[in-house]
């Protein structure tokens, strides 16, 4: 039957068949609506196109979107997206697949966003509502990747192409590049594999860069896309390779900064204590108008390696038999003052970063490694949260304010650990009554939906040239555990306080920042269920009424099991980032209504916006101004993004250049991620991640299935994909890509 009649047939069975009017059970839909005619169905249809723009859809994939099931449902759907195709709603893509038209993106999304260009050229633009406009490669005008652009939209016939009209913003200033020299001009290659194309740079804009520099450039010119940009060099950080021009280089392209201004370094060390006879710089008055905690047996618990301070907790005995716990947290408010030299810096760089082999702090170190760090036998300013607590942990009792402290003893988390295994050494006895009341809290959050992500972390011994020795994987024990769990009783009640929670209605009802977290993209909750099913684990269809308890039984259910660590890597990937907002929706992943960052303000300055609105209502003033705060939280929560990236450059650098001296050699892994091109595979020994391509897949001629995301062997029916076991060898490691390239081994077949 040719497509028209076929078209027509389908779409009468719908409106008189059983989907429309059938018999008891024969709604047509299994577990989702009855749409009960041709126009409820059309308007759904279009719904999950709107909710996808830009991704190709066929209609098993919009049928499944639906929960349709149905044959009868299932062939409307065909017949329906070939009707909105014709009227120029959908565009039709061939064998079966469309996408939304471009016209219908413009009409619900506006005309500005942000694009990501693919290394072919072509442009996704994600808009501010969350639909994505797909545009073509010759239309992407002078963008890359991350600018925020405005679109306009060209009429050629009966389509609408979109395309870049220009560029609003750039995400970069300057772009890290690798010169090639060739005459007397030369071409830069980016660092970041995201930028589609190279730099032409002429004699006149070199800046004495040699052959293989890695350079800073800026573009300069860019008047055709079909040629390449012209760049000019602006600072030259080194040879490529050297472990400090890499880092270097890292920091660069991501937009981050490696050294403080000097006028930035001048106004720090004005704080610097010069009084021999007050050698912790503290202002004597100021310390009468704090409550003192000094005679309070205070401890700090931080890595063995760690030079700044700031948190610690105090404890002490009650009359009354309870315990008094008091979360002290360095004042960085006391001399950071708003809209100062030192706090505009502190503003623009937003967090500290945190390198493979070094940290670049949000403050000059006067005040980061000194002045604000709560030092061990030292006298400091803190500011507070206090809470005397039952002995199950129950808060009975809080207070907040500015103190003054005394830091008895410094540990490491590695000595707190010996101490709540053994009961053995010096303030084990009350590290294990704080141990002891962590758990519980600990317990009470998982029992009211809160989710365990505590992960290995990698990390790297490195000489004194930069190259890695070793891996070491870290994982969190009882004495990390022991510090996060008050750090997160106080976030939490702090988050209250400042939002002024109404009794009854349960709002806030003045301006606080929040720590907030949503709730998972149901699409990939569907991922991660065929994703578990591998193994063995069978995770319910996630529905709005369960959403909150999915992963938390995942997690629960793989507890202890070897699969652990990477079925909580693939949950984590499925959750929305975390950020920094005025407008709370509360904290999905801790099960938190409520919820802020008040514990760590010498990396983060989100916690120093918490401290001057929590003393601002301490002192009784009205609600702050939503606005300037609004915005400072947007830029906290992109250049904490941009750190946590530039991190994770720095380490896979290091696992490149770690395995790049044992080219050849064999190892064991898991499948992390799949897609058309090949697989994504993490080192069992190591943790370090590579890539398999297919066309290096052994024995067979394979086939991506998208749905259930795996390769098939057409002959063979081996099948491969998310969390498979693999066995591989090493054979290629690009340190200028970061990437490493692995041979999946023939006699390793994976047959499920």
């Amino acid at each position: 039957m040719g497509r028209k009649g076929g078209r027509g047939s389908r779409g009468n069975k719908f409106v008189g068949g059983s989907a429309k009017r059938g018999g008891k059970g024969q709604r047509g839909m299994h577990g989702a609506e009855d749409y009960g005619s041709p126009q409820d169905l059309r308007k759904s249809v279009l719904r999950v196109f709107r909710q996808r723009s830009g991704k190709a859809l066929n209609h098993k994939q919009v049928s499944g979107a639906l929960g349709v099931l149905n044959h009868d449902v299932r062939r409307a759907v065909m017949a329906l997206m070939e009707e909105l195709a014709e009227k120029g709603k959908l565009e039709d893509l061939g064998r079966g697949r469309y996408v939304l038209a471009a016209s219908e993106v413009q009409e619900q999304s506006g005309t500005e966003g942000t694009i990501q260009i693919s290394r072919m050229g072509t442009g996704f633009v994600r808009m501010p509502d969350g639909n994505e406009i797909r545009v073509p490669k010759a239309q992407t005008g002078d963008a890359f990747w991350g600018d925020t652009v405005e679109m306009e939209w060209l009429q050629r016939g009966r389509r609408t192409t979109p395309r870049v009209k220009r560029v609003t913003k750039r995400l970069r200033e300057h772009y890290v590049v690798t010169v090639t020299l060739v005459r007397d001009y030369g071409f830069g290659k980016p660092s970041d594999q995201r930028i589609h194309t190279d730099f032409f740079i002429p004699a006149r804009h070199l800046g004495g860069a040699t052959e293989g520099d890695k350079v800073l450039v800026t573009l300069e010119q860019w008047d055709d896309p079909r040629d390449q940009p012209i760049g000019r060099v602006v600072e030259v950080l080194g040879q490529e390779g050297e472990h400090e021009v890499e880092m270097h280089a890292i920091l660069a392209e991501f937009g981050l900064p490696y050294q403080f201004p000097a006028e930035v370094e001048e106004a720090a060390k004005a704080f610097a204590p010069s009084d021999a006879d007050n050698p912790h710089g503290l202002d004597p008055a100021e310390v009468t108008r704090r409550r003192d905690f000094r005679e309070v047996l205070t401890m700090t618990i931080d890595p063995a390696d760690a030079k700044d301070f700031d948190d610690a907790l105090s404890m002490q005995k009650l009359e009354n038999g309870n315990w008094e716990v008091g979360v002290h947290i360095a004042d960085v408010t006391h001399y950071l003052i708003p809209g100062s030299v030192l706090d505009r810096e502190a503003v623009q760089r937003a967090t500290s970063v945190y390198l493979v082999d070094r940290t670049i702090p949000m403050l000059p170190e006067v005040l980061s490694n000194d002045l604000c760090s709560l030092r061990p036998h030292e006298d400091r300013f803190a500011f507070s949260a206090v809470f005397e607590m039952t002995s199950e942990a129950e808060v009975v009792g809080r207070w907040f304010g500015r103190t003054v402290i005394h830091s008895d003893r410094r540990f490491a988390y590695e000595e707190a650990q010996e101490r709540l295994e053994t009961g053995e050494g010096d303030r084990a006895e009350e590290l294990k009554v704080l141990g002891g009341l962590a758990t519980k809290l600990r317990n009470k959050r998982f029992k009211r939906g809160g989710i365990d992500f505590n992960t290995e972390e990698v990390r790297f011994q490195l000489d004194e040239a930069g190259k890695p020795l070793r891996v070491v994987i870290k994982r969190m024990k009882e004495a990390n555990k022991l510090i996060e769990d008050f750090m997160l009783l106080a976030n939490v009640e702090v988050a209250r306080f400042l939002a002024k929670v109404h009794p009854e209605k349960q709002t806030p009802t003045r301006t606080a920042v929040y720590r907030v977290h949503d709730r998972p993209d149901p699409e990939k909750l569907k991922q991660l269920r065929v994703f578990v099913r591998r193994f063995g684990h069978e995770m319910p269809k996630p529905t709005p009424g369960n959403a909150e308890s999915l992963l938390r039984d995942l997690i629960t259910a793989t507890a202890g099991t070897p699969e652990e660590g990477t079925v909580k890597t693939m949950a984590i990937r499925t959750m929305a980032k975390a950020e920094y907002n005025t407008e709370n929706i509360g904290h999905y992943g801790l099960a938190f209504p409520y919820y802020t960052h008040f514990t760590s303000p010498i990396r983060r300055y989100p916690d120093v916006m918490v401290h001057r609105l929590l003393q601002r209502y301490l002192d009784g003033k009205g609600s702050a101004d939503e606005g300037p705060l609004g915005g400072k939280c947007h830029h906290s929560s992109t250049m904490e993004k941009r750190a946590a990236e530039a991190e994770r450059a720095s380490i896979k650098y290091k696992q490149v250049e770690f395995l790049s001296t044992r080219i050849g050699e064999t190892f064991k892994g898991l499948v992390n991620g799949v897609i058309g091109r090949g697989l994504f595979v993490q080192l069992d020994e190591n943790k370090c991640e590579g890539f398999v391509p297919k066309e290096s897949f052994p024995w067979d001629q394979w086939a991506f299935d998208e749905d259930r995301v795996l390769f098939e062997g057409l002959r063979s029916g081996t099948k491969i994909g998310l969390g498979d076991p693999i066995t591989i060898r090493v054979v290629a490691a690009d340190l200028a890509k970061r990437q490493l390239e692995f041979e999946w081994l023939e006699d390793d077949k994976q047959a499920v």
